[in-house]
């Protein structure tokens, strides 16, 4: 196989141009290690739906009930769509290609494919966008929290309009409105800080940026998810005069089968459980984000990639189970009780920023378990935001030849504007929330259907297969691939096409009818047109470099 990349490949297929640097970087970027990389993806996969969305879902729907068909789409969702996801991104990285484009590009030798990456790119900025919003809104918590200035007393109200002042919730453009308040009591601080850091480890490249840090944060994240653990578990039965909101009931809400009367069938029998769980596992793995293939094209052809999605995938899943599942859900049960809970977990935002902050301060030391817990919501949030700049850092540099400093600017510019839009229309967050279905629920689910028909469909399985095992540290049974070839398009069309049927049709009626609505789905059409005119811009720059002709094959 002749690999773009290398010296003598290079002159096999092709001449070098007259100046080496208009086309091809200098060097090309590469992970320092394999616990890198693994912590790399699994700081990408664990983000603020493992401790909040997770845990809500599965008090939503019966606790244990919940754990089946969770567990039934991870293993013919999930882990399929991750190893598809592993292999096409390092086989396009073989080929010289870290983008989404690129990699279509090499598995799908058509003019079309690069086009179908497109969203590769606009999903995970777009979900930045919005994503480094609410990023800011942990940091701001933990500060508060380690500061005293979270100690609101047991009315609830207070801790719903501190949070919506915080964050600009009552009308738009009030987040930057200073006069009527201070900056302690705005996330616009925060916000910037969280700006920063991002570009700053972003600008730091591969290596030195996003695998350092990840190498500190996700050790950081799981010792500070203990700490709280330790607490929660400890916490026995606050009001001796509720004896029936005790920890052990606590854990048995999330975790009995049948909570609430309801036998394990019944519980079972509930359709929207299904579509639920299976939304949970796409989301939490970040499979059809573009981000995994984008961070495995930086790996040498022969790096293992089976054990190390494994890996990544489990990882998450501890986050998740093991220390999301057994902290949120249990701390509110014995302060609120079963209804308590129900109503808590009704809303991710109600949850964590309103639910969560009164319940620290109920409980023995609970300033600083509430400040150790909002920094590791920071932590995880920021491993995941880093991750969704580096897909479209990826293009810019490869596609057009742009240097890291102009990339990260450009990409800055680009971010900061879609985010000062989302602030601005604050007002119940009405863009947060179209940005959030359009793109986190509609594009993902088109992303990842393109993706598994990809590999399973035109890389074909042998191939497909032969990929994940070169090099690999585990063997995969061959089952899986035709799991990724059957029946991942067919869960990912089902859920797709129920999504669409039982929600789709509320949001296309408020484009019409809101105006915010219509002016954050025309932001979106507009940055998808934008991404079409670099990746155009990238082909002609490809065919260039190495034409469909003149390239190696597969």
């Amino acid at each position: 196989m002749k690999i773009y990349g290398t010296p003598a490949a290079r002159k096999t297929v092709r001449p070098l141009p007259s100046r080496q640097s208009d086309f091809l970087p200098a060097k090309k970027e590469a992970w320092g290690s394999r616990i890198g990389v693994i912590l790399a993806v699994t700081g990408s996969a664990v983000g603020l739906g493992n401790f909040l969305r997770f845990p809500g879902k599965a008090a939503q729907y019966g606790g244990g009930a919940f754990m089946l068909p969770y567990f039934i789409a991870l293993f013919l969702l999930g882990l399929p769509m991750a190893w598809a996801e592993w292999a096409m991104g390092r086989h396009g990285g073989a080929h010289g290609h870290n983008s989404l484009p690129g990699i279509f590009r090499v598995v799908w030798r058509s003019k079309l494919a690069p086009y179908f990456g497109v969203l590769g790119l606009l999903i995970p900025v777009a979900i930045y966008m919005y994503y480094i919003y609410i990023e800011a809104w942990c940091l701001g918590y933990a500060w508060k929290f380690a500061t005293g200035s979270m100690a609101l007393g047991a009315d609830p109200s207070r801790y719903a309009e501190f949070f919506a002042r915080y964050v600009g919730l009552s009308a738009h453009g009030s987040a930057f409105n200073l006069s009527s308040g201070s900056w302690s009591d705005s996330v616009l601080p925060a916000l910037a800080l969280c700006f920063l850091l991002n570009f700053a480890i972003i600008y730091r490249g591969l290596g030195k940026g996003i695998e350092l840090f990840c190498k500190w944060a996700m050790p950081a994240l799981v010792v500070c998810a203990l700490i709280v653990l330790v607490r929660v578990l400890t916490l026995g039965t606050p009001d001796a005069t509720k004896p029936e909101q005790s920890l052990s009931n606590g854990l048995g809400f999330m975790w009995n089968l049948g909570w609430g009367g309801q036998t394990v069938w019944q519980a079972l029998a509930n359709s929207q459980m299904w579509l639920e769980a299976a939304g949970q596992i796409f989301f939490t793995l970040s499979v059809g984000f573009g981000i995994i293939s984008c961070y495995a094209s930086y790996l040498k052809p022969n790096d293992d990639i089976a054990l190390s999605s494994l890996t990544a995938c489990a990882g998450n899943e501890f986050c998740e189970v093991a220390l999301g599942g057994l902290i949120t859900v249990p701390a509110a049960f014995v302060f609120l009780g079963a209804a308590g809970v129900v109503a808590a977990t009704r809303s991710t935002f109600n949850l964590g920023f309103m639910t969560l902050p009164m319940i620290f301060n109920a409980m023995p030391l609970g300033q600083f378990v509430g400040a150790v817990f909002f920094f590791l919501l920071f932590l995880a949030a920021l491993t995941s935001s880093i991750s969704m700049l580096q897909p479209a850092i990826a293009l810019l540099e490869e596609g057009l030849g742009l240097g890291r400093r102009a990339s990260v600017a450009l990409l800055g510019f680009i971010t900061a504007v879609g985010t000062a839009f989302i602030v601005y229309f604050s007002k119940g967050a009405v863009a947060l929330d179209t940005f959030d279905f359009w793109i986190g629920s509609v594009c993902i689910y088109v992303l990842a259907t393109i993706q598994v028909i990809l590999f399973g469909w035109v890389m074909g399985m042998e191939r497909g297969f032969e990929e994940i095992q070169r090099g690999a540290g585990i063997h995969v049974p061959k089952l899986f691939m035709y799991i990724i070839k059957y029946v991942s398009p067919a869960y990912l069309l089902i859920v797709f096409g129920l999504w669409l049927f039982q929600t789709a049709g509320q949001y296309v009626r408020k484009i019409g009818s809101d105006p915010v609505v219509a002016g954050s789905v025309g932001f979106l059409v507009l940055l998808f047109v934008f991404f079409l005119m670099l990746t155009a811009q990238a082909v002609r720059r490809w065919q260039k470099m190495h034409p469909f002709h003149k390239e190696a094959g597969p």
